[in-house]
């Protein structure tokens, strides 16, 4: 069985023949590794492999392994990539580094408030329901210029760019179509509300690759590093 150093050496391995074969250089692409579920221990393990940036789903499991793994605070760059519920922003605008699911004004503006003044402003990206799922939570295309500019102007936020999970799809054609759409719909966003987001978090360990080939800046990924999720039954 791999270990999760090998796991990431061979996960860049893959995003650097991705970034080949779309014409990109590699140090344009973050990998975000999901440590959602996983032990500090596991944290450690993949920091020592040279991660910096870790993703987590839920806040009280990322405020806890914030504080166990305090020793590495300014080395690395926590991210909340689940949903945000507003009775919680406060502990998460003073912990983490972005977060990138914000898909209402109350919750930025919340976050804003709460950001605390000697700490860099919390890097923001926008969630859109890219595929128009049901099930899914996030803007619909059509509401992220204007939510766009009003999160652009709050003070104590620097709005990075748009997060989607789009709905999944068998063959690379199909996973490009939606990440192509969240790349349209960022530049759109730029020209008509006169910004200049930078990042585009997409792509998951089954379809990095296509949204590599999309123009993907932050890919977020997790079992291909640390294994199967076990998650604890209800």
């Amino acid at each position: 069985m791999a270990t999760i150093s090998e796991n990431i050496q061979e996960l860049h391995r893959r995003m650097a023949a991705a970034c080949l074969r779309a014409g990109r250089e590699q140090q344009t692409l973050t990998l975000l590794t999901v440590s959602k579920t996983f032990p500090g221990s596991a944290v450690r393990e993949a920091f020592a492999a040279g991660e910096r940036h870790f993703g987590e789903n839920y806040v009280q499991e990322g405020l806890a392994k914030i504080e166990e793994l305090a020793d590495l605070r300014e080395q690395i760059q926590w991210h909340l990539i689940g949903p945000l519920q507003s009775n919680k922003t406060k502990p998460v605008a003073a912990a983490f580094d972005w977060v990138h699911s914000v898909d209402r004004l109350k919750i930025a503006e919340r976050l804003s408030e709460q950001r605390p003044a000697g700490l860099a402003p919390l890097q923001i990206c926008l969630q859109v329901n890219i595929s128009g799922e049901a099930s899914k939570s996030g803007l619909a295309p059509a509401e992220v210029p204007g939510l766009a500019r009003a999160v652009a102007a709050l003070p104590r936020l620097r709005l990075r760019g748009l997060m989607a999970i789009p709905e999944p799809a068998s063959d690379a054609a199909a996973q490009r179509l939606p990440h192509r759409a969240l790349r349209e719909l960022l530049q759109r966003v730029n020209a008509e509300a006169g910004l200049q987001l930078d990042t585009l978090s997409m792509g998951m360990s089954a379809d990095m690759e296509a949204a590599i080939a999309e123009g993907a800046t932050m890919v977020r990924v997790g079992s291909a590093i640390f294994g199967q999720r076990h998650y604890p039954s209800a």
